[in-house]
């Protein structure tokens, strides 16, 4: 009996992306606002905070050594797919990288989307992205890929232990008398508290930030939000860093953190402006000793977490495809497993 054919043919990572230098900063920013109603001069503002770290955001770079370690980690199961990086808002683009895994010969790709934290605009708008993406490879006349995502990995255990690993080495980099009586301060972007999703982030932060702190045996911990940005009169999910920090340091009691920006997995600008540079001032101001832990980024338990969603994913599939609700080849083709015990 022939074996049953490979149920994927790749990997697409999809993230956020940023600009690769000076030049690219407008552009990119241009991207990231399209459709959004912002003064030119909050544009400029934000370009200077690219600007401060010579227009260059890591995030490229970190997501792809994320891919290449994925890669190498697919490669050690014995499953050697390969794994494209689609950027939601500059170059790798997903329109040019979907069209390049048609072209490629890529039918079905398992999708893992750069967020451990469910919401509208970590993981929904970046879905809604690849749907679009697709559908430009269908209207130039190509197959558009496939694209079967993995489920949440909030919990994960590769995930949480690269988070805990990267507080302790930070937490070490303090002096030692106050290493002890260090305030955990988890940090996430914040969202608008009406946008779809946002209890579901909210509670999902919530949960990983637990997890972590109790790995860790910290009791002394909180979670909190930066990169706020849209109307002053809108709520979004608060606190915000800076003000809580300010806050507890009235109160009393709070002579040292750790910053852990638990709700991005590759350190980029916003994660170096808002805490490196913003928060370091404040706790500079109000003399709170600060230490900033990495995000994941390459962190080999991270590289393992994502290799075992992606090795759940196939496993799931492995003895049938997902069924699709409407032919396989139009670009909106949304899928269903296959029911239980179906070999198809």
């Amino acid at each position: 009996m022939p074996a049953a054919p490979a149920p994927f043919d790749a990997v697409l990572l999809v993230s956020f992306g940023g600009p690769l230098g000076p030049e690219d900063i407008r552009p990119f920013l241009a991207n990231v606002l399209r459709g959004r109603r912002i003064p030119p001069a909050r544009i400029e503002e934000v370009a200077h905070h690219y600007e401060l770290f010579g227009g260059v955001s890591p995030i490229t770079a970190y997501t792809m050594e994320q891919a290449a370690g994925l890669r190498q980690q697919l490669a050690r199961r014995g499953v050697p797919l390969p794994v494209y990086v689609g950027m939601r808002n500059w170059h790798p683009l997903l329109p040019d990288v979907l069209a390049r895994m048609a072209e490629d010969g890529v039918r079905r790709a398992i999708g893992v989307v750069s967020a451990a934290h469910r919401s509208y605009s970590s993981c929904t708008q970046y879905k809604q992205n690849v749907l679009q993406a697709r559908e430009a490879v269908f209207a130039a006349g190509n197959r558009p890929v496939e694209v079967t995502y993995v489920g949440d990995w909030h919990l994960h255990d590769g995930f949480l232990t690269a988070v805990a690993q990267q507080v302790v080495a930070a937490r070490d980099t303090l002096p030692s008398a106050l290493q002890e009586t260090a305030r955990l301060v988890f940090t996430a972007h914040s969202v608008p508290a009406t946008m779809t999703g946002a209890e579901t982030y909210r509670l999902q932060l919530q949960a990983s930030a637990a997890e972590v702190a109790r790995r860790l045996g910290v009791t002394n911990w909180a979670l909190v939000y930066q990169s706020r940005s849209g109307r002053p009169e809108d709520p979004w999910l608060e606190p915000d860093v800076n003000d809580y920090l300010q806050a507890e340091h009235a109160r009393g009691g709070l002579d040292a953190v750790v910053l852990s920006p638990i709700g991005f997995v590759c350190d980029h600008i916003e994660v170096l402006y808002d805490l490196d540079h913003e928060a370091r001032a404040t706790c500079d101001a109000i003399g709170v000793t600060m230490a900033r832990a990495s995000a994941v980024n390459a962190h080999p338990a991270f590289i393992a977490a994502l290799a075992d969603m992606v090795m759940n994913t196939w496993e799931r599939y492995k003895r049938g495809r997902p069924i699709t609700l409407v032919h396989p080849d139009a670009p909106n083709a949304r899928e269903l497993p296959p029911p239980i015990g179906s070999s198809r």
